[in-house]
């Protein structure tokens, strides 16, 4: 009998081992799956990267002077942003015979920006800084007379000869075969440029 009692004795703790055993067992695979999960569900949402890519830039236009050009970054993309002069803002017309797209039909801007200046307003130009022949970075020409006699400023593409005007439209003659593109953006208070964004929504 003695023997019976201590086999059944061990049968019990035999039990109540096993069960702790699986509610172990099922508590970490729970858990685990919690864990594995979370690479997965943090993957549904955009990285740290990914958002500074897209994110809208801001630049304040009160540092810039008449006649000069700054140099912010929008999604790794050098943008010009140029005060111009009154003088500069006349020196835009008067050459739509020179260039290839004079009403940018074949070239990309919002819609705001498809007039003569390629602007929001005639002072402040907006431009993405990359050539769109081959992608090098046009330098700044504002001064007419600058590269040759009838030059009425603009920019200068060093790579490959690439010129376009005080507005970013290409000239004849030039490899590039369409105006330099303008960026999405607006103006969220005065002096504020906001690049990126503007009545549409933040560019996808």
């Amino acid at each position: 009998m003695a023997d019976h009692a201590g086999v059944a004795g061990g049968d019990e703790v035999d039990l109540d081992r096993r069960k702790f055993l699986t509610r172990a067992t099922i508590a970490t695979g729970a858990v685990g799956a919690v864990f594995a999960a979370v690479p997965f569900i943090e993957s549904w949402n955009p990285s740290e990267r990914a958002r500074a890519l897209g994110a809208p830039v801001s630049f304040d236009l009160s540092k810039l002077d008449p006649g000069q050009m700054a140099i912010p970054v929008w999604r790794r993309q050098p943008i010009y942003v140029v005060r111009r002069t009154p003088d500069m803002v006349a020196r835009i017309s008067g050459h739509d015979g020179d260039l290839k797209d004079p009403e940018s039909n074949d070239s990309e801007q919002p819609p705001y920006a498809k007039n003569n200046q390629r602007s929001r307003s005639a002072e402040y130009l907006v431009l993405i800084g990359i050539c769109t022949h081959l992608g090098c970075l046009p330098k700044q020409h504002f001064a007419a007379g600058d590269l040759y006699p009838s030059w009425p400023g603009g920019f200068h593409c060093p790579c490959h000869g690439s010129r376009f005007d005080l507005a970013g439209r290409v000239f004849d003659g030039s490899p590039a075969s369409v105006n330099l593109r303008v960026p999405p953006y607006s103006y969220p208070k005065e002096l504020l440029l906001l690049i990126g964004a503007d009545e549409r929504g933040v560019a996808t």
